[in-house]
């Protein structure tokens, strides 16, 4: 138990929790002594006013019938059941009339308001010790005459203190159940708390230990943990996808350049084993460097990928018109496709603003046409390049679409991976990073890239989220 309380204070939400329990108790108790204080001190002041009418009163009698009117009419007060303190004395503090049987020493000597309160004890009730401190207090004024009487009237403060331990018992309680509740939430919220981020720690060492499929776990709170755990698992997706495309290079780098590299070997082997003439060597060169540029492309390509995926292109992401870009690729593979006797067709609405890499943009378009082309070279080939808006107007589709072989429904993802070849397109040259330099782009622009049948043929659907600012326009 002591582990886990000490293992929970070294949290932050423990820690918050501590300190605001704690200022919560400051203020509290100084609430308590504050509103029992200024309960008090109101019930004093009113005892005062009630004590300066009746002082007031006894000034009338007084004026009227003199000092023997005054202690008979004392005499008369002193026995109503609320009567105040009253008391008369002669010069030598001898009680004469009055409702007090006992009073602190010293009281009558002087003249004028009490400055603090006394004790006393009535006439008819328990004789208690004046220096009990259940004996009854009260506060009053002293007069005295010429003639040696002195009088006291005098006000019962039982009432304010009453009160006044009322208000500090209310007080008390409500701070003790508050405080236990502070207690009791702070120690269940701490433990759930502290299992949390056992789970998130629990789940980093596997992360940490090379598992970076793990992911943080998340709750139905929707809390800032939960928040916070969302934003982390995003984070490690992208590391984890990072991590298996860099296998993925390392891998394909091992397995499909070592064709070419070798190819490239051999020639230079059989060029020196038979090769006769300066033509014979200059034929195996120039196979050589046709090699070598198919080399460097794919590297190149490859290059391109990484730091798209990487995200090192994103400083040069502009506004721009994506029926601009596709109208440009249209216009450059135009010529090309009708020179073989097909026909390219371009369709594309007006004003379809995204935001982007000018260049990677082309770079995607001109992939999927140039596919498009050489997997559907024929008279009958028709291309067709379509940009509209989505009918939630949200964002923009650019459409290449061709009537030649396609790529069956199984094979779709497939093509989308790097260096991935299907059967149909071993005869014509290529690299495999054509549609998977496409999907990084896509990727890279919060869009996507889908494959579709169009029967017959493929259908290659891009959709780019469109720019809030024009998509009103």
């Amino acid at each position: 138990m002591l582990i886990k309380f000490s293992s929970m204070m070294k949290t932050t939400a423990a820690r918050l929790s501590a300190l605001y329990l704690l200022l919560f108790s400051l203020c509290a108790i100084f609430l308590v002594f504050y509103m029992t204080h200024l309960a008090g001190g109101f019930l004093v002041n009113q005892t005062k006013v009630s004590l300066d009418q009746e002082l007031q009163s006894l000034n009338r009698v007084y004026n009227r019938g003199g000092i023997r009117l005054l202690v008979r009419e004392i005499d008369r007060r002193s026995r109503r059941p609320d009567a105040f303190v009253y008391l008369i004395s002669d010069q030598e503090s001898r009680f004469l009339a009055g409702n007090i049987a006992k009073i602190d020493a010293g009281v009558l000597k002087s003249e004028g308001y009490t400055s603090k309160p006394f004790r006393y004890t009535r006439i008819g009730e328990q004789d208690e010790e004046l220096d009990d401190d259940d004996a009854p207090r009260a506060i009053g004024q002293r007069i005295k005459f010429p003639n040696g009487l002195t009088i006291l009237v005098g006000r019962d403060l039982g009432e304010p203190d009453r009160f006044r331990k009322i208000i500090r018992s209310s007080l008390g309680l409500a701070l003790g159940m508050m405080g236990v509740g502070g207690l009791l939430i702070w120690f269940f919220v701490g433990r759930r708390a502290l299992r949390r981020i056992d789970s998130v720690s629990q789940a980093s060492a596997h992360i940490v230990g090379g598992d970076l499929s793990k992911r943080l776990p998340v709750s139905t709170a929707n809390d800032e943990f939960d928040r916070l755990s969302v934003s982390l698992n995003a984070m490690l997706g992208r590391i984890e996808k990072l991590n298996s495309g860099l296998r993925e290079v390392s891998d394909n780098i091992a397995h499909d350049l070592k064709t070419p590299l070798t190819r490239l070997r051999n020639r230079a082997e059989a060029a020196l084993r038979s090769g006769k003439s300066d033509e014979d060597y200059r034929d195996a060169l120039n196979d050589m460097i046709a090699e070598s540029d198919q080399l460097i492309q794919l590297f190149n390509a490859m290059l391109l990928i990484s730091r798209v995926e990487a995200g090192y292109s994103k400083q040069n992401e502009t506004e721009l018109q994506l029926t601009e870009i596709a109208e440009d690729v249209a216009e450059l593979y135009e010529p090309l496709v009708e020179e073989f006797g097909g026909k390219l067709v371009s369709s594309i609405d007006d004003n379809l603003m995204v935001v982007g890499n000018r260049q990677l943009i082309g770079q995607a378009l001109t992939n999927l046409v140039d596919n498009a082309v050489k997997y559907g070279r024929s008279e009958d080939t028709v291309i067709s390049i379509y940009g509209r808006r989505s009918e939630d107007q949200k964002h923009a589709i650019l459409i290449i679409e061709d009537n030649g072989l396609g790529i069956s429904p199984e094979n779709r993802e497939r093509a989308l991976q790097r260096f991935v070849r299907l059967d149909e397109s071993r005869s014509e040259p290529g690299s495999g990073l054509g549609l998977s330099l496409v999907a990084a782009i896509m990727d890279m622009h919060k869009g996507t890239l889908v494959l579709e049948d169009a029967e017959p043929g493929l259908r290659a659907v891009l959709t780019f989220p469109i720019q809030k600012t024009t998509a009103k326009t």
